[in-house]
């Protein structure tokens, strides 16, 4: 199993005071940073061979970890998620990204080992558990029909997945912060379902499937550390608190 980390968001004004640099990654937490935190994880969990997608600070951060595979970042994030689809081709990978401050080895590898039936899994964490986990955290859970989840930001792709991938991937970064444009790609049944709570977790790997030409599936239960993420300096400093007074 490889791994592939992107490394190339940054920050400015607040936040970036507050870390002391403009890159996300390497906001220090604890006695490390946030890219450290989840390296951890992929060294714990036995995963031979990690790239990181990032730019020059990243590069001279991980200076000398032989283990650790460089892929220069480029200035837009659509790039950057191409890279990461191309780190390990012909392989199987997870894609996880560098923002997250409570990911665990634990949780990686249950994660992958129960996405091995599947050509795309996403980790998802049962809401309950999420707060269970983060109690007062900002809010990261999407209610569905009959549930409600926290989405992941970890990701499987098997072998020959990475290219079938490509276009709806970037086309889903473009559109990731417009809504009508997300409507656009998702159609409009799903997104009428979606706004009246009828959408299910099936709709979505069914769409996945018909898109993709693969098998895609949801992971449900997984580690909720694999779904808090930071966007924004509150959810930065309730990472920090968290840690501290755990």
């Amino acid at each position: 199993m490889r791994a592939v980390i992107t490394a190339g968001g940054t920050v400015d004004g607040a936040f970036a005071a507050a870390i002391g640099t403009t890159v996300k990654a390497l906001a220090p937490f604890g006695p490390r940073t946030l890219l450290d935190t989840v390296l951890a994880a992929c060294e714990d969990a036995a995963i031979e061979g990690v790239a990181v997608i990032g730019g020059a600070e990243v590069r001279a951060h991980l200076a000398g970890r032989d283990r650790v595979r460089i892929i220069d970042a480029a200035a837009d994030g659509r790039t950057n998620v191409l890279r990461a689809l191309e780190a390990w081709p012909g392989e199987r990978f997870v894609y996880l990204t560098s923002d997250l401050p409570f990911a665990s080895a634990a949780g990686l590898r249950d994660f992958v080992e129960r996405s091995r039936p599947a050509a795309v899994t996403m980790a998802l964490a049962d809401a309950d558990a999420y707060a269970t986990r983060f109690p007062s955290a900002p809010e990261h859970a999407v209610a569905l029909r009959g549930e409600r989840v926290a989405n992941g930001n970890a990701f499987v792709i098997a072998p020959g997945a990475a290219e079938p991938i490509r276009a709806l991937a970037t086309q889903f970064f473009d559109a990731r912060k417009s809504l009508p444009r997300l409507a656009l790609l998702l159609g409009p049944s799903i997104c009428l379902r979606f706004a009246t709570k009828q959408l299910r977790i099936a709709d979505l790997e069914a769409y996945g499937r018909r898109r993709l030409g693969l098998a895609v599936a949801a992971v449900r239960g997984c580690d909720p550390g694999l779904c808090y993420d930071v966007d924004t300096l509150d959810e930065y400093a309730y990472a920090c608190r968290r840690v501290a007074d755990p």
